[in-house]
């Protein structure tokens, strides 16, 4: 510690004592109490939930962090009212430097102003709002969904050959799936005007009761000869409805978890959007770092996702395997 700072120490007390320690790099705004990031995410037991947290953990450890991960526990019930609570007792028993709130929907918007009225930075991932609409919201990251959307309608199209009927289904309606559902219909109008896109329904998140929805939509459309799901159950839910239907379709899903993969390897579905989920989890962590440390960093942080069939899945399988999954 140089002379000014130690002059400063005798004349400041404890403000002058934090602000020559961080002068002299010995503290900053991300000291040993606040080296911690809070991960907040509904149906946090989800498989693909569980791969964004298992990348925000790995990127958490590298950094030395210590971070925790909350949300209902729950696979299949999205429970905000039941999230929040844990968020909140969580908050009450560790300094935070950073916080991370999953954002696929307006249901945690409030709770993003909340904490950030309180100064906390706030980081969400898997979707891009506009900077500026979510009060508190300092950066997002995600894969570019209109673009995922896209690449989807065109993968599917030329599998098609340009011609045919495709069912659309979604999970929820929410702003991820909403805007990757209507990029995939727009692009098909434009680009193979010669295939049909149905009437947008909801699959939802319970498999057995998915399945049978798509069983429902496959046996009320003979022409069916293609399936795109925007929700990551999707190829499980579509392939075991073509199984069940005796049909073939072309299915195309998302998520790069291992029961997907393992259902393109054996043939069942024919390929999926590679959500950056495992990458979209180390950037969250890497930009609540340097949030909590007091850095300015870009608000939107778009990440690459492409369409992956039978020939691309070993990178996939090995990422599965680097996060234990």
């Amino acid at each position: 510690m140089n002379l000014k700072i130690l002059a400063n120490l005798k004349t400041a007390g404890l403000a002058g004592v934090v602000a020559a320690m961080t002068l002299a790099g010995g503290m900053g705004l991300a000291s040993a109490a606040e080296k911690s990031l809070l991960w907040v995410q509904p149906m946090r037991d989800h498989p693909v939930h569980r791969l964004m947290q298992a990348g925000f953990l790995k990127k958490c450890e590298a950094l030395g962090y210590k971070c925790e991960v909350v949300g209902n526990a729950s696979a299949t019930n999205y429970d905000v009212a039941a999230s929040i609570p844990l968020a909140e007792a969580a908050l009450a028993r560790t300094q935070f430097g950073a916080v991370a709130v999953y954002g696929p929907g307006p249901e945690l918007y409030p709770y993003i102003g909340k904490l950030g009225s309180e100064g906390i930075p706030i980081v969400t991932w898997h979707v891009l709002p506009k900077e500026g609409t979510v009060a508190g919201l300092k950066a997002a990251t995600g894969e570019d969904i209109p673009d995922a959307g896209r690449n989807a309608a065109i993968a599917m199209g030329d599998k098609l050959g340009g011609k045919g009927v495709v069912a659309l289904t979604q999970g929820s309606y929410n702003d991820t799936e909403n805007v990757m559902a209507d990029s995939f219909r727009a692009t098909m109008k434009e680009k193979y005007p010669g295939i049909t896109v149905l009437d947008t329904q909801l699959e939802g998140f319970e498999p057995s009761a998915a399945e049978a929805k798509a069983v429902g939509i496959l046996q009320g459309n003979a022409d069916i000869v293609g399936a795109f799901s925007t929700t990551g159950n999707g190829i499980q839910t579509w392939s075991g409805a073509a199984r069940k239907a005796d049909r073939t379709v072309a299915i195309i899903g998302m998520d790069y978890i291992r029961q997907n993969l393992d259902i393109i390897k054996s043939g069942g579905a024919y390929g999926l959007v590679a959500q950056p989920l495992y990458e979209e989890g180390a950037k969250t962590a890497e930009l609540a770092a340097a949030l909590a440390e007091g850095k300015e960093v870009p608000y939107l942080n778009p990440l690459p996702a492409k369409v992956i069939t039978a020939a691309d899945l070993d990178p996939y399988y090995a990422i599965l395997d680097s996060a234990g999954q």
